[in-house]
């Protein structure tokens, strides 16, 4: 048994801290909104603590998983933040999807307190975090990603160690920047079927059985076809990912023609009212201007 922190209780932290509590570990919690971490408490039996600095005090590892880079930074560097009560040898595992630099920050604030940093943001959405399933990329050195690796596979179904701090940041742009093409593919796809009059849920069906395949056609084309949008992953976090992947990509010279252009697409939906629908979304995008 290890004793644990989990800073962040939203759609994912909240089952991933789970896992982590049935597994037989010690977890106290933080929530910006007391009132979700109590919930939590209520349903996993672990603790409660008032801050960050709290929740971290006694832990052996620290996971956080909140919004961007200004939530990560308050939650670990502000005030009663987390960095500033970790004891010595403990590990700071971050799942959210930031910025390298961050995570470069982050290591460095961790090494003055003698403690460790791992940058391990996470793919899979809701469904994954419930299931246990996520596929989570980590930054680290190798020694200390070999410490933490059994922990993460109680909710990581592909535990892969990519390279130093903020390499695991980098392969989840890489992440974004796939998934974002992608579902703009799928959504002109089943816009086309409709239009050229064919049975589009069909259609999916046989493409997803060949080389047209891919998880967001095979999970998401039948809530696509049913105009269903209140799940998943939010316009408005994908749109934070594809700013972070576009302003590395300019920083290291990499154009991303079609991530920009998908990045653009997303504005228009968040315009149409869309900022918390699904990000396959970009289908209602594609009918309304038809419409």
């Amino acid at each position: 048994m290890i004793h644990a922190a989990f800073i962040g209780l939203g759609n994912m932290g909240y089952p991933m801290a789970g896992h982590l509590a049935n597994a037989g570990h010690a977890v106290t919690v933080y929530n910006r909104t007391p009132e979700r971490a109590a919930q939590w408490v209520e349903e996993y039996h672990g603790g409660q603590a008032d801050t960050p600095a709290l929740a971290a005090r006694d832990a052996d590892l620290v996971f956080v998983c909140v919004g961007n880079d200004d939530d990560l930074r308050q939650v670990t560097l502000g005030d009663n933040g987390a960095v500033q009560s970790l004891k010595a040898d403990a590990v700071l595992v971050d799942h959210t999807t930031a910025s390298a630099a961050m995570a470069e920050t982050l290591n460095e604030a961790c090494g003055e307190h003698r403690a460790h940093f791992m940058d391990a943001p996470v793919s899979g959405g809701q469904q994954g975090a419930r299931d246990g399933t996520l596929s989570i990329m980590c930054g680290a050195d190798a020694t200390l990603f070999e410490r933490v690796r059994p922990v993460l596979e109680h909710y990581g179904k592909s535990v892969v160690h990519m390279g130093p701090v903020g390499q695991g940041q980098l392969t989840k742009m890489a992440n974004q920047i796939c998934v974002a093409g992608v579902i703009e593919g799928v959504a002109e796809a089943i816009a086309f079927a409709e239009k050229a009059g064919l049975d589009a849920e069909k259609a999916m069906r046989v493409i997803g059985a060949g080389a047209g395949s891919s998880w967001q056609l095979v999970n998401r084309h039948q809530t696509m076809l049913a105009d269903q949008y209140d799940h998943g992953f939010a316009v408005d976090w994908m749109r934070k990912d594809l700013d972070i992947c576009l302003a590395e990509a300019s920083r290291l010279g990499a154009p991303l023609p079609l991530t920009a252009l998908v990045n653009e697409f997303y504005k228009e939906v968040q315009a149409m009212g869309g900022g918390r629908w699904d990000t396959s979304s970009l289908l209602r995008r594609l009918q309304q201007r038809r419409g």
